[in-house]
């Protein structure tokens, strides 16, 4: 027997999960490679040939902890292994998650794709510096000037408006394209794989895609 109490509450844990259900993202799929292939606006700046047996896109936020953590503790072993030796193509590419993330990859992309790693390694490895800074603009253009940024580049730059809608259509196409929706996430040979992945992780998912 239903009494009014128990009705009660079963209609409020019915609206309860009503609302959960529209705050979880929906369950995302792989992505065929060659639709992740299609480089957005800018281009993509590549690491590693084009006929490396595995391919890994990453979508990143400049203003991302777990995106430095990666950058900072499993990328450097990454490149040397892998990257380097010609086994595996690598491309960054922007989810700015705040206007300061967009900031960072707009300077980054100033120069086009000359300087686009070194840059994003520098700010990754400052981020506590600049981006949790009380100015962190202030502290993003003391950065810069360890780039070779002037003062009158580093505010063209980010006054650059075509440069700006850019950076955000990789992230929109990303968003609602390929569903990503927390960073990083890697797209590893058109596999998802969300977080901040160990050099143990990645070499679990590669090494039998090397092998093929």
């Amino acid at each position: 027997m239903i009494t009014r109490r128990k009705a009660l509450d079963l209609i409020a844990n019915a609206a309860g999960l009503a609302v959960l259900a529209t705050t979880l993202p929906a369950f995302a799929q792989n992505v065929a490679p060659a639709d992740l292939a299609v480089p957005g606006p800018l281009g993509d700046v590549v690491l590693g040939p084009a006929d490396a047996k595995v391919t890994i896109v990453e979508y990143a936020s400049m203003t991302c902890p777990h995106c430095a953590a990666f950058h900072k503790e499993t990328w450097p072993e990454l490149k040397k292994r892998y990257v380097d030796t010609g086994k595996v193509r690598f491309m960054l590419r922007e989810f700015p998650l705040d206007p300061l993330a967009t900031a960072g990859f707009m300077l980054a992309r100033c120069d086009g794709g000359d300087k686009y790693y070194p840059i994003v390694d520098l700010l990754f490895s400052q981020q506590r510096a600049w981006a949790y800074s009380d100015k962190p603009l202030d502290a993003l253009r003391q950065m810069m000037k360890q780039a070779g940024f002037s003062q009158e580049k580093f505010d063209s730059c980010l006054k650059d408006q075509k440069l700006y809608d850019a950076v955000n259509a990789v992230k929109a196409k990303a968003l609602d394209v390929f569903k990503v929706d927390s960073t990083p996430t890697f797209f590893i040979n058109g596999q998802r794989h969300p977080g901040n992945l160990s050099i143990d992780e990645i070499e679990k998912i590669i090494k039998p895609m090397l092998e093929v």
